[in-house]
């Protein structure tokens, strides 16, 4: 069963590129944003109610609130940058989320970097650089694939944000309702500009847009469920392996579906980067998986 969690988890994350592209087609990337949100919210709830026959939102904690402002900023940069660039983008927001974390970990919690640890966030970066540039000459880097690394960067540092609110709060509120309340606010913070910037439906109504919209707030709100009960029931090894795998399938939903180009940059790149995630997942102990219910890396991955 953990496997088969695991899998579900990974799989649906891949496909987040290709469901934000098929649903642009029919609204704009502030509505998609909503969406995700929305429909995360109305998943998520319906979990929880089941599960303990009632649901909390707090909103007064101040790093629920933080947690929302960078969820949304994470959201809002990856729709726009997938929207303007390939499905397969979104898989520069990991090595980039893990890097941010890294540093984030030595600055705020003061923890020691290790040797492994820079040549982790070194690998991460090169691997960025290198799916980045894709072999474009570099005077088109600023009006092309310039702009939605860019975005891309935004949205990783956004994601690594919402990490740190999660650790801040998992000793006070349970994973569920947290990301509920987190969910909620996050929902609220981008649904305020829609009527004024939003170009609403920009294309043709059509169920598999409407289908892609529903599934990345299912995968928004039970996807981290899935991976973190997973990860309680298979070895380490294959959680760091099968985790960093969402790549490599999100690489080849965008071909099959989109016919995305897939160069040796790109392959290249996302090899490099996919080291430097491994390697530092491997130098991490894992400490608290089988001594608690809670797993306070398991949102490291979530989308």
């Amino acid at each position: 069963m953990g496997y088969l969690l695991l899998l579900l988890a990974t799989v649906a994350w891949s496909f987040v590129g290709v469901l934000v592209k098929t649903a642009s087609m029919m609204v704009d990337s502030a509505i998609i944003s909503f969406a995700r949100f929305f429909f995360g919210i109305i998943c998520l709830a319906i979990f929880l109610y089941i599960r303990d026959g009632k649901i909390q939102i707090r909103v007064g904690m101040k790093w629920i609130w933080i947690g929302a402002v960078a969820k949304a900023v994470n959201y809002v940069f990856e729709n726009i940058a997938l929207k303007i660039g390939y499905s397969y983008g979104n898989i520069l927001v990991q090595p980039i989320q893990t890097v941010v974390l890294l540093f984030a970990a030595g600055l705020l919690f003061k923890e020691k970097i290790s040797k492994r640890g820079w040549v982790s966030a070194a690998l991460c970066v090169v691997g960025v650089i290198v799916v980045s540039w894709n072999g474009t000459p570099l005077d088109e880097l600023a009006s092309g694939s310039g702009l939605t690394t860019l975005l891309f960067t935004l949205s990783g540092i956004g994601a690594a944000v919402h990490v740190l609110s999660q650790r801040m709060l998992l000793e006070t509120i349970d994973n569920g309702n947290m990301n509920l309340s987190i969910f909620a606010m996050s929902a609220i913070i981008v649904a305020v500009p829609i009527p004024i910037q939003s170009d609403g439906f920009t294309g043709p109504i059509t169920v598999s847009a409407w289908g892609a919209l529903v599934l990345l707030g299912v995968i928004t709100g039970l996807s981290f469920f899935w991976f973190a009960e997973g990860i309680k029931r298979v070895p380490f090894a294959v959680v760091a392996i099968a985790g960093n795998c969402t790549v490599l399938f999100t690489i080849l939903w965008s071909y099959l579906f989109f016919q995305d180009p897939i160069t040796i940059y790109i392959m290249s790149g996302t090899f490099i980067f996919v080291a430097g995630i491994l390697l530092l997942n491997f130098s991490i102990p894992r400490r608290t998986v089988r001594k608690t219910p809670r797993y306070k890396h398991n949102y490291s991955k979530e989308q």
